[in-house]
Formats: structure tokens, C-alpha cells, sequence
């Protein structure tokens, strides 16, 4: 599948799987969570989702097993709607890449606050 092909199905299936993720009444899964990267093998085996929580990894891992539970839910749902020949496999992993880039915005807000009293 040609390179430019492949990252308009991988976004499409990001876009698809954030709609899903809003419709899900799983209370592990509700709260400030985000898909953050999708990753779809070449021949649409598999699909890689990472998913991160802005409370942070505890709530992001709540949020995949409550995903895990309904993956054969959300892989139906994403057939409905997308017109693949093959909807891949999902896999959930979790990440704290929302909470590591909020701590990271912090401490750059920190820094221009000193630099501020300084000056």
C-alpha cells in the first residue's frame, strides 16, 4: 500500500476510533483520555492505539482494560463506518505522554515566573 495511502487510513481510523471512544459507556473509560498515536500495519493486520489520560498512567491503564473489554465492540463499530476490505485487530497500550507534557509545561511556566522576579 503506497506511503500516502496508508497515513490517510491510519488517520482515518484515528478520527473513527476518537468518535467511538465519546460514545462508549464503560466508566473506566470516561474522563480526560486521548488517543495520542495510532500505528496500522501495512497489510491492516493490526492496529496500535496509544492512549493517555491527563490524570496520568493509572488512569490511562483503567482506560485500556475498559477498552479491551469492548475491543471486539469498537472493531465492529469501526467497520460500520469505515469501508475497509479489512478492519485490523486493535490493540490498546497505554502512555503519560499528556501528563508528561503537561509536567513539562509546568516547569517552562516555573521558570518564566523566577526569570520574571528576577528581571
Amino acid at each position: 500500500m503506497a506511503g500516502h495511502k496508508m497515513g490517510r487510513v491510519t488517520e482515518d481510523i484515528k478520527r473513527e476510533l476518537t468518535a467511538i471512544l465519546r460514545e462508549l459507556k464503560d466508566p473506566r473509560v470516561q474522563g480526560l483520555i486521548s488517543i495520542v498515536r495510532v500505528d496500522v500495519t501495512n497489510d491492516l493486520s493490526y492496529c496500535t492505539v496509544y492512549i493517555s489520560a491527563m490524570e496520568g498512567m493509572d488512569q490511562a491503564k483503567k482506560a485500556v482494560a475498559g477498552l479491551k473489554s469492548a475491543a471486539g465492540f469498537i472493531r465492529h463499530e469501526l467497520g460500520g463506518r469505515l469501508s475497509l476490505r479489512k478492519i485490523p485487530e486493535i490493540l490498546f497500550k497505554p502512555t503519560d505522554s499528556i501528563e508528561y507534557s503537561a509536567n513539562i509545561s509546568r516547569i517552562l511556566n516555573d521558570l518564566k515566573e523566577d526569570e520574571h522576579d528576577r528581571g
